[in-house]
């Protein structure tokens, strides 16, 4: 098979992503860190929950929405957990499964924290963009997901992260 190597526009592309996208999970982190004690990811499962019905999410439910494996979304979950943010409960519909649920405390974190992170969201990224632009960035973004979860030519499921440990009904 024959390499396809990369333009030098592509290239050009490739590494302005990657920059871009290092140095704005570090902005990000580094402000949840100051203004929240905790990291993006942290905060995104908050966010998440927050904005689903009564609270909570199944477990593979809130992995899948993060983009992330079982495993970490359960690490970080044990951590809120442990900090008084979230709490687990049992699946009423398979005992091995658990659900995620946001506490009152997780809720007033989140409260705290979301005017500072929207800002610096905002700031490193939409006030630097037009409206095309916007409109570019989540057309591309939409793209580069879709084909990442779709892709027709790959063998299982299991290539996305929320789908590399055996599934269960609420786990």
């Amino acid at each position: 098979m024959t390499t396809r190597w990369l333009t030098p526009e592509e290239q050009r592309a490739w590494r302005a992503y990657i920059a871009s996208s290092l140095l704005l999970e570090d902005a990000i982190d580094r402000q949840l860190q100051q203004d929240a004690g905790m990291p993006h990811l942290y905060y995104s499962i908050l966010s998440v929950l927050s904005e689903s019905p009564e609270q909570r999410l199944r477990m593979t439910d809130l992995a899948e929405r993060l983009k992330i494996t079982r495993s970490r979304l359960t690490y970080a979950v044990t951590r809120l957990e442990k900090d008084g943010m979230l709490r687990r409960e049992a699946c009423r519909y398979d005992k091995r499964g658990s659900i995620a649920a946001l506490t009152e405390a997780g809720f007033a974190v989140l409260e705290r924290a979301a005017p500072g992170h929207v800002e610096t969201v905002r700031s490193f990224v939409f006030d630097r963009l037009s409206e095309e632009q916007v409109a570019q960035l989540e057309e591309i973004s939409a793209a580069i997901a879709q084909g990442l979860q779709e892709d027709g030519t790959r063998p299982t499921s299991d290539d996305v992260p929320w789908r590399r440990r055996s599934s269960t009904a609420c786990s």
